[in-house]
C-alpha cells in the first residue's frame, strides 16, 4: 500500500535501475508473427555535446508511442543510436583537445574523435535512462561502428551499380571554416551586416564607365562577365562590348541575361567563379572562363594577384581602400542582407571547384514527392515542408566530404586512366587508404598502380540508412541479393523528428530507401516542434538560455518533465514552463494520495469474477460507463499522437469526475458500511483505479509502476495491456 508522502526521486530512480537490469523492454522479434512488430526509427542523436533539452522533448513524446503500443499488445521495437561519424562529432574533438584535424593522420585522428565521443556517448546512455525512456538498450548503434560501416558502403555500391551515384569536377558548395564540401541542405541563410559598394567598370576601348554595385569586393579578380538584362533598354548599348575590371585589369564581355535582376544595385551584374548559384548557372549556360580567386580555407588565390594570401575579409578591406584612391569606389553604404552559410559552423559558403560524388535527385523530384505522400505525416501540415524542400532543390546529393572522421569511399582509382574501381561487396567494409583494390590490374586499360579515394562520406548518407540498418539490411552473396534479418520491422511503423531536420534527415531516407528497396520506408511520419525558453525563443548558447535537463530534474520528477512534454500539439514548438512542471507535480500528488485512500477504502472489495455489472448501483455504472467513453476519445487521441489532448482530457476526468465527485460519494458510502452498496462502490473504485493507472503510464510512467506493483500485482503496468471498453449502460441524460 502507498503510504507517507509521494518520494518521486527514490520511486525514479528504483524503477530506471530495475527497467535496465531486466531488460524489460527488449524486442523479441519473434518473426513467426511479424504482425505484433511495431517498429520504431529513433533518431540517433548526433554526438557533438551534452544531451540538451530538446532530445528530451523529442525522445519523450517517442515514449509515448512505444509504451501505448506496448500495452495494446504490440513487441515494440525502440532502438538507440550515436550519430558519431561526420563533421559534428569531429568539431567535438577539435574544441575538447584544442588541435585540428589536419594535424593528423586520418586514423589517428579516427581514434582521438572515437576517445571524445565515448565519453559523451556514456553520459547519453545514463541521462537517457535517467528519463525513464523504454528504449531496447541491447539494441544500440554506433553510425562508425564496423557494422554500419559496411551497411553505409554497401548502400554506396548499389546506387553506384544503378547509375545513381556520379563523380563529376564541378562547383561545389564549400565551408571555408570547416574545409569541407557540403550539400545545399547542410546550409541555412543568416542575416548579416554588410556593405554595397558601387564600383566604376570601363568600357573597353571608350572613355566611359558603368556602375556595378556588390557587397563581395573581393570577387573582383574572379570577375569573368557582365551582364545586363535584355528587357533594360537604359543599358542595352553596353551588351556586346567589353569591359576592363578595374584594379585587376581583365577584360570581361557584356552578355545579356533574363537572370539579371533589375531592381537590385545598378541593375547591371559581375559574374564571378563563384559567388553564388547564379553565376554557376552564367559560367555553364556562357561558357565562360574559370578564375578561382579563393581557395579551400577561404584565402586569395595567386590569381588576385598582390592580394594572395589575404583572407577574405582583409581583402576586401584592402581592395575597397585600393578602389577609393583609383576612384573607381563610388559610394559605399551600410546594409543587412540574407548569406548563405553553413549550419554547423555560421561560417557563409563559398563555391569552389572540386572532385565530388554525387547521389542524383533532380531527375525524380516527382517520385520522392509522390513517395512522401504515401506515408501518413503526423502532423498534416509537416508534408507541407518536405514537398517544399523537394521543390526548391537545385543541385543533386554531394556526398563526399574532406575529413577525417567518416566513412571512407570503398574506391580507388587508376593512376594513368582514373577509372573508378568498386571493392567487392563481399569485402566490405574497407578503408582505401589502408586496404587493396579488389584487382591487380585497371579493367580499362591494365594499368596497375591505383590511387585511393581519400574523402570520407556525408554523416547524412549513413544516418539517412537507419531503418536499413535496424533492419539488418545486408547482401546475401549466395542469394545474390540484398535480404534483412528482421524484415518484419520494415516498412517501420514510425518516423519520429524535429521538424528542422525534415530535409537532412527524412528526405535523404526517404531517398537511400526507395532506391534500395523499392517502398518508402515509413507507414508514418510523427514530427515534433522545438524546445522554446519561456518566453518563446529558441534556446541557444549564444543567448544564455539554454536549460539542462540536470538541473530540470534535480528539482522536478522526471514524471512531471513527461507531463510537460505532452502540452503542445505535435509538430508545435513548445515553451519550457516551470508552471507546466509545477502541474505535473501537482497531479503526481492528486494520483498518490487518491490511490491511498482507494486501498484503504477497497481493501475487501469484492473479485472482479464474482460481480455482474447489472448489479452495480447507477452511480457506479455511470462512472463506469463514462470512464469507456473516455477510453475511447484517449485511445483514437494516442493512435493520432495528439497526446496533449490525452493527457489534458484525462487529467481533468480523473481529478474532477472521479477524485472530486465521485470518490467523496464513494467514500461516504463505504464508510457508512450499507452492505451491497458499499460492495459496488469498492469493487468500482478499484477497477476504475486500475484503469487510470493504465490510462496514464504512457506519461506519467514511474508513479503508474509504482502505484501498480504496491495495488494490483507484481507485473509492470506497461504490459498489462491497454483498457478496453467494459461496455457497462448508464443513463447519462
Amino acid at each position: 500500500m502507498p503510504s507517507g508522502e509521494y518520494d518521486p526521486e527514490t520511486v525514479e530512480a528504483k524503477w530506471q535501475d530495475r527497467w535496465v537490469e531486466a531488460n524489460r523492454y527488449a524486442y523479441d522479434g519473434d518473426v513467426a508473427d511479424p504482425d505484433t512488430a511495431f517498429s520504431i526509427d529513433s533518431p540517433p542523436p548526433t554526438v557533438s555535446g551534452s544531451l540538451h533539452w530538446g532530445h528530451v522533448y523529442g525522445f519523450t513524446l517517442q515514449d509515448f508511442v512505444a509504451r501505448f503500443n506496448r500495452m495494446r499488445g504490440k513487441d515494440v521495437f525502440f532502438p538507440f543510436g550515436y550519430d558519431d561519424n561526420g563533421i559534428a562529432s569531429e568539431r567535438l574533438a577539435e574544441d575538447e583537445l584544442g588541435v585540428r584535424h589536419q594535424e593528423y593522420g586520418r586514423r589517428e585522428f579516427q581514434e582521438l574523435t572515437r576517445e571524445v565521443c565515448d565519453r559523451y556517448e556514456a553520459e547519453f546512455t545514463e541521462k537517457m535512462q535517467s528519463l525513464g525512456i523504454s528504449i531496447d538498450w541491447d539494441r544500440t548503434y554506433q553510425t562508425i561502428s564496423p557494422e554500419v560501416k559496411r551497411v553505409s558502403q554497401l548502400s554506396f555500391v548499389d546506387l553506384y551499380e544503378q547509375g545513381r551515384e556520379y563523380r563529376q569536377r564541378a562547383p561545389a558548395i564549400w565551408c571555408p571554416e570547416c574545409e569541407t564540401a557540403i550539400s545545399q541542405v547542410e546550409t541555412e541563410d543568416d542575416e548579416q551586416p554588410s556593405h554595397f559598394h558601387d564600383i566604376a567598370f570601363s568600357v573597353s576601348g571608350r572613355e566611359e564607365t558603368f556602375t556595378i554595385s556588390t557587397t563581395r569586393p573581393e570577387l573582383l579578380p574572379a570577375c569573368v562577365a557582365v551582364f545586363v538584362h535584355p528587357d533594360d533598354d537604359g543599358n542595352q548599348y553596353l551588351v556586346g562590348e567589353s569591359a576592363e575590371v578595374p584594379l585587376f585589369g581583365q577584360e570581361v564581355p557584356i552578355i545579356a541575361d533574363e537572370r539579371v535582376d533589375m531592381e537590385t544595385g545598378s541593375g547591371i551584374v559581375m559574374c564571378c567563379t563563384f559567388g553564388d548559384q547564379t553565376d554557376i548557372e552564367w559560367y555553364q549556360a556562357h561558357d565562360l572562363d574559370l578564375r578561382l580567386a579563393i581557395d579551400e580555407s577561404g584565402t586569395l588565390t595567386a590569381v588576385a594577384g598582390e592580394y594572395e594570401g589575404l583572407s577574405a575579409d582583409e581583402a576586401t578591406d584592402a581592395i575597397v581602400e585600393d578602389l577609393d584612391e583609383a576612384g573607381a569606389l563610388l559610394d559605399r553604404r551600410s546594409i543587412t542582407h540574407t548569406v548563405n552559410v553553413h549550419e554547423r559552423c555560421g561560417t557563409g559558403i563559398e563555391f569552389l571547384v572540386k572532385e565530388q560524388w554525387y547521389v542524383e535527385l533532380l531527375d525524380k523530384t516527382d517520385e520522392y514527392l509522390a513517395a512522401g505522400r504515401e506515408m501518413d505525416w503526423y502532423p498534416d501540415k509537416m508534408f507541407t515542408r518536405y514537398r517544399n524542400w523537394i521543390e526548391g532543390l537545385q543541385w543533386d546529393w554531394a556526398i563526399s566530404r574532406q575529413r577525417s572522421s567518416g566513412i571512407p569511399f570503398p574506391v580507388w582509382y587508376c593512376a594513368d586512366c582514373d577509372e573508378v574501381v568498386i571493392a567487392d561487396k563481399a569485402a566490405l567494409p574497407v578503408d582505401p587508404l589502408a586496404d587493396d583494390p579488389p584487382v591487380e590490374a585497371c579493367p580499362a586499360c591494365g594499368h596497375d598502380e591505383f590511387v585511393p579515394e581519400d574523402d570520407v562520406f556525408d554523416t547524412w548518407a549513413t544516418s539517412s540508412l537507419t531503418p536499413l540498418i535496424n533492419a539488418g539490411w545486408d547482401w546475401d552473396e549466395e542469394a545474390g541479393e540484398f535480404t534483412f534479418e528482421h524484415p518484419e520491422l520494415y516498412q517501420f511503423d514510425v518516423r519520429p523528428q524535429g521538424h528542422d531536420i525534415i530535409s537532412f534527415w527524412l528526405f535523404h531516407t526517404v531517398v537511400k530507401c526507395y532506391e534500395h528497396t523499392g517502398e518508402v520506408p515509413f507507414d508514418s511520419v510523427m514530427i515534433n516542434g522545438m524546445v522554446l525558453d519561456e518566453n518563446r525563443e529558441k534556446m541557444s548558447k549564444s543567448k544564455g538560455n539554454v536549460v539542462d535537463p540536470d538541473e530540470v530534474v534535480s528539482e522536478f520528477p522526471v514524471d512531471a518533465a513527461r507531463f510537460w512534454a505532452a502540452g503542445s500539439a505535435v509538430g508545435d514548438d513548445l515553451p519550457y514552463s516551470e508552471k507546466g512542471l509545477r502541474a505535473g507535480e501537482k497531479l503526481l500528488r492528486k494520483l498518490w494520495n487518491a490511490s491511498k485512500l482507494v486501498e484503504s477504502l477497497a481493501d475487501d472489495a469484492p473479485d472482479a469474477g464474482d460481480v455482474d455489472h447489472a448489479d452495480l448501483t447507477e452511480l457506479d455504472r455511470w462512472l463506469l460507463a463514462s470512464l469507456d467513453r473516455e477510453i475511447e476519445r484517449i485511445t483514437e487521441w494516442f493512435e493520432s499522437r495528439e497526446f496533449s489532448k490525452a493527457r489534458d482530457s484525462l487529467r481533468s476526468f480523473f481529478w474532477h469526475t472521479f477524485c472530486d465527485d465521485y470518490l467523496e460519494v464513494a467514500k461516504q458510502r463505504i464508510r457508512a458500511d450499507d452492505g451491497a452498496a458499499a460492495d459496488s462502490a469498492a469493487y468500482t473504485l478499484v477497477v476504475a483505479h486500475r484503469r487510470f493507472l493504465k490510462l496514464f503510464s504512457p506519461i506519467l510512467a514511474h508513479a503508474t509502476e509504482e502505484l501498480w506493483h504496491d495495488m494490483h500485482g507484481s507485473d509492470s503496468v506497461h504490459t498489462s495491456g491497454w483498457p478496453d471498453r467494459l461496455g457497462i449502460d448508464a443513463d447519462f441524460a
